[in-house]
């Protein structure tokens, strides 16, 4: 059966853990889970914690948020280099994404730098990319390199529209962030390709 997640049910979460002395924690801890093994996107405790009167602090919360989800990638690499059959296979599965890895595979073995930065910056599941980056053994720099641009992108264009918006724009991004991503993805595809 697909696992799906309710977004209502993740902008309340959010929000009830996004207040209080430990809302650093909790995103903190939520950016790591989510690149290995999660499936609650930091986005949305981040979004809520800027709603709280912090847009002012914006730049922290995205640099905690990029700096957390980086690290939690390179621990799903490590599960998918060392421990994929005891671990990371049991992750794929839960998603539905067994029959997806030979797929990944070709990804990577076209262009895996742009292959990371898509995953780390559009809604595809970037755990398991970080898991199948292991398992397939990409360039550890190259993986590190791409996920840094993704998510800091993803994460600080979020954090600077909620601080120059507020609550207009974090509507809007928790409804249609997915589609606004893959649509920046085929502008930066585009211009890339125009520029090569």
């Amino acid at each position: 059966m697909k696992k799906t997640v309710n977004k209502k049910g993740i902008k309340e979460w959010a929000l009830a853990h996004a207040k209080g002395p430990f809302s650093t924690f909790w995103l903190a801890l939520f950016s790591f889970a989510e690149s290995s093994f999660f499936p609650i996107p930091p986005d949305a405790i981040m979004i809520a914690i800027l709603l709280l009167k912090q847009q002012a602090k914006w730049i922290y919360y995205a640099t905690i948020t990029t700096v957390f989800s980086v690290a939690g990638g390179l621990f799903g690499y490590l599960i998918g280099f060392l421990f994929f059959e005891a671990v990371g296979g049991s992750i794929v599965s839960f998603y539905n994404l067994e029959s997806h890895l030979a797929t990944v595979a070709s990804f990577f073995s076209n262009n895996a730098f742009f292959t990371i930065f898509l995953a780390a910056f559009t809604p595809i599941p970037y755990k398991v990319f970080t898991i199948s980056a292991g398992l397939f053994k990409i360039d550890i720099f190259i993986f590190i390199i791409a996920s840094i641009l993704g998510r800091a992108i993803r994460f600080f264009a979020i954090a600077y529209f909620v601080k120059l918006y507020g609550k207009r724009i974090a509507s809007v991004l928790y409804k249609y962030f997915n589609v606004v991503s893959i649509a920046v993805v085929i502008i930066i595809g585009v211009i890339i390709y125009l520029l090569v």
